[in-house]
């Protein structure tokens, strides 16, 4: 049976200014005849597909930290949504705090077209992030943002004690009934909060993609450096943190890396691998 690799994305696969090395390139895609290989990222299939230009893929790949997986040819695979009511009431909740959210949701499964929604009252860091979309047309500026009929996450940036109370307030509102993630923004130097679907993770989409494809989860590698891998890291058989990884999810990994995601971390592992090392 062959073996599965599979790779977050941010400060793992990508280097910091989100390229891809050719080395890395020729390295990951040497393993495309004799191994399964994917991704699992909290982007959207769109930046996904732009930054995997010249990467074999030969699984579907795990995005939107796991409310959709999709082929890279564009076939939907599974969803896990938020619905527009519950959206709203997070977005009410959220407009208490002083802040609205970005929403990324569905507007076309056909054609798998992804929106991404901002209101025109945006925080330092939400501006930083546009700067970094600008050329892309699923962008829609909103006045007292709404979500759509299908949501994949609702993604607050901010300040980390702002961000705190907000995801304490929405934990006691909304329970168990969604999944939350709070963690420091490295791009950008603050937090986000990111609020999922209870199924959208990242080990829900290992399942999703084991049980399409038909893999032994005892023969898969993943490779990430942040807390939403953890739940990858608990289901395969080989878990591998960077060395640039938070340092809570290194305790968690089998095995850490001596190289960071700007020094090819992950292909210098697999490239060892091959000489038996």
């Amino acid at each position: 049976m062959k073996n599965i690799y599979i790779t977050d994305l941010d400060h793992t696969f990508l280097r910091n200014d989100l390229s891809i090395s050719d080395y890395t390139k020729t390295i990951w895609n040497a393993k495309a005849n004799d191994s399964i290989l994917s991704v699992a990222t909290a982007r959207t299939y769109k930046k996904t597909a732009q930054f995997l230009d010249g990467v074999h893929i030969n699984a579907p790949m795990i995005l939107l930290d796991g409310a959709l997986i999709a082929t890279m040819d564009k076939k939907i695979i599974d969803t896990k949504f938020i619905n527009r009511d519950i959206s709203d009431m997070i977005i009410d909740e959220g407009w208490k705090f002083g802040i609205y959210p970005f929403v990324l949701a569905l507007s076309d499964s056909k054609n798998l077209s992804e929106a991404f929604l901002y209101d025109r009252v945006l925080n330092k860091y939400q501006k930083e992030v546009l700067t970094r979309y600008t050329s892309d047309d699923n962008l829609k500026e909103c006045q007292n943002i709404r979500a759509m009929d299908e949501n994949f996450k609702i993604v607050y940036m901010g300040e980390e004690e702002q961000l705190r109370e907000l995801a304490q307030h929405l934990e006691l509102i909304f329970g168990d009934n969604l999944k939350y993630i709070f963690a420091p923004e490295a791009y950008i130097g603050c937090y986000f909060l990111t609020i999922l679907h209870k199924d959208a993770d990242k080990s829900h989409g290992i399942k999703s993609v084991s049980e399409h494809v038909g893999f032994d989860l005892e023969k898969l590698t993943v490779f990430g450096d942040n807390f939403n891998d953890v739940g990858m890291f608990e289901l395969a058989g080989t878990s591998v943190a960077m060395f640039n990884a938070q340092e809570g999810v290194k305790e968690l990994a089998d095995r850490v890396l001596e190289h960071t995601n700007d020094e090819d971390g992950v292909a210098k592992y697999l490239e060892a691998l091959k000489n038996g090392k």
